[in-house]
């Protein structure tokens, strides 16, 4: 009998996201104080391939999946990959990650199963591979998604993303510690790219500027995490100016404003919404002294966060 465990962590984008479904670059760092996590056990012959994910409320056999379902379809793809058969397996699924929430849940569910079935079969994915894979799956979540979130999920270490462009691993000079504010209010990812999309459309050398802009200040974020802590002040300043280009897109929210404004008057120098807004999650970059920690902790959860996570970058 076969028993393999896998899993994969959550992702916030750092910089640059929206601009980066239209070529830009990206930064995107993994979140491994959250992770999804998938078992997967061989079963009595003829029992068929079983997916269980309490998280969800699912319980089913693969063949009465429907064709859109994501964990049925990221398990079809894999097998298919790696040139095998439905095995008679029961395939679990459970997850820290909170959904919808820009924290790369689905990314992450995926990427756990495609590893899951790999060590299963006993080959041995790599990371490109894995990422390639939960791609397929991401378009069923997003519609028309960058890749960004598949990427630094199966890669799991800090990226520098751009469609058509070679993935780039960023070597952090310093840790840095981020506090993630959940406004408790799902970010639907796939209609706020389509309104951004539809309204870009509209008025395209406006949109393509703030797009240009943003570029800029991703590339200038990339030399300040590579500089370590002598670029703190650097990187808040332009987490900052990122968040003004992200209000004047349209995608962010009174509720992460709220908590932005929060962070920052606790003692964070910079604070921005990660993902696609209208919700989700925002973060805060702050020194790592217990102090400000609290304070800024603190004053999340007065301003209406949900859920707060402290974690390092490294």
């Amino acid at each position: 009998m076969k028993n393999v465990q896998a899993t994969a962590p959550g992702k916030i984008i750092l910089f640059g996201e929206h601009a980066v479904v239209y070529g830009r670059p990206a930064i995107a760092v993994p979140v491994t104080d959250v992770r999804a996590r998938v078992g997967l056990q061989t079963t009595g012959s003829g029992k068929g391939f079983r997916i269980i994910a309490a998280d969800l409320g699912r319980d089913y056999l693969l063949v009465d999946a429907e064709s859109d379902d994501p964990l049925a379809t990221i398990v079809q793809i894999a097998l298919k990959h790696l040139g095998q058969t439905v095995p008679d397996a029961t395939l679990t699924v459970t997850s820290t990650i909170p959904l919808g929430r820009g924290l790369g849940s689905g990314a992450a569910v995926s990427t756990a199963i495609v590893r899951a079935l790999g060590q299963f079969f006993e080959y041995n994915l790599p990371p490109a591979d894995v990422s390639d894979l939960a791609y397929e799956v991401e378009k069923l979540h997003h519609g028309t998604p960058s890749g960004i979130d598949n990427t630094v999920v199966a890669f799991e270490q800090p990226v520098y993303f751009a469609k058509g462009r070679p993935i780039r691993r960023i070597r952090v000079g310093q840790p840095l510690t981020l506090v993630i504010g959940d406004t408790g209010i799902v970010s639907p990812t796939r209609e706020t790219v389509g309104d951004l999309r539809r309204r870009r459309q509209a008025e395209p050398e406006c949109y393509e500027g703030y797009f240009d802009e943003i570029e800029v200040l991703v590339d200038q974020a990339k030399v300040a995490l590579e500089q370590g802590l002598p670029g703190l002040p650097a990187i808040g300043k332009l987490m900052n100016e990122n968040q003004e280009l992200l209000e004047s897109l349209g995608v962010s929210s009174p509720e992460l404003e709220q908590l932005i404004k929060a962070a920052r008057q606790a003692g964070s120098p910079g604070a921005k919404l990660s993902g696609a807004g209208w919700g989700g999650n925002m973060i805060a970059l702050i020194p790592a002294r217990p102090e400000v920690i609290t304070a800024v902790t603190k004053a999340l959860a007065d301003a209406g966060a949900t859920g707060v996570i402290v974690t390092e970058l490294r």
